[in-house]
């Protein structure tokens, strides 16, 4: 069972309202970035794992979604968020509007992506939020966390709880899934320590006889996440 929000945490680290979303859209959109294509090593990041079709939990404005180039589905609990990103040409929704949809079915998806999002729970929380999600992916599918190192890590004030490659590691494990590989990246786990956008990978799988962990396991989808 998850742990109890903090009451002042939650209101100082609320990814759900409008600012928040003006934030995401502020940093990525500005014009230095556009022309230089700081996003170009992280595309290729997402597009060399091959996650076929994927459901992207904590989407935000749906900046991996357009990586994916449109083989996927967003879910995000902020709904200016989800607009943002339905407005540049992604599928995204809310949980609620997820669970009523077409795409809420077992198996429905390849890969599960949750990037930038578990640092804004703790590890317990995180977890949890695997454990639901694991069934919309089909069995054998992949299932990747990717999370700042610390530079990354100090920049956000919504950030809850430090994540290494030990700590998604055993997120993965928790929910079931199978450790493939952990790795830093772009650069080698040093650079992590003063640049911002150095980033912990964490890659496992779907096994066949997969079955949600009852400790973790809550009713109803969720997405309580920020990207």
């Amino acid at each position: 069972m998850s742990e109890p929000h903090d009451t002042e945490r939650d209101i100082k680290n609320d990814t759900r309202d409008d600012a928040y979303t003006e934030r995401l859209t502020t940093l990525g959109d500005s014009s230095w970035k556009r022309f230089f294509d700081v996003q170009a090593p992280y595309r290729w990041n997402i597009r060399r794992l091959e996650l076929g079709f994927t459901l992207d939990v904590g989407c935000g404005i749906g900046r991996n979604l357009l990586h994916l180039e449109g083989h996927g589905v967003g879910v995000d609990h902020n709904a200016t968020s989800v607009a943002e990103a339905n407005s540049r040409g992604c599928t995204a929704f809310t949980p609620e509007d997820f669970a009523s949809s077409e795409y809420a079915r077992e198996g429905r998806f390849d890969s599960l992506l949750l990037a930038h999002v578990v640092e804004h729970m703790t590890a317990m929380e995180a977890s949890m939020l695997v454990t639901e999600q694991l069934k919309y992916i089909r069995a054998g599918g992949q299932v990747v966390l990717i999370a700042p190192q610390e530079a990354g890590y100090r920049s956000d004030e919504t950030h809850v709880e430090f994540m290494d490659s030990a700590r998604l590691e055993a997120i993965l494990t928790d929910a079931g899934a199978i450790v493939e590989r952990s790795y830093s990246f772009p650069f080698p786990r040093f650079v992590g320590r003063l640049f911002l956008h150095n980033e912990f990978v964490a890659v496992g799988c779907k096994p066949r006889n997969w079955e949600p962990n009852p400790r973790l396991s809550r009713n109803g989808p969720s997405a309580d996440a920020r990207r």
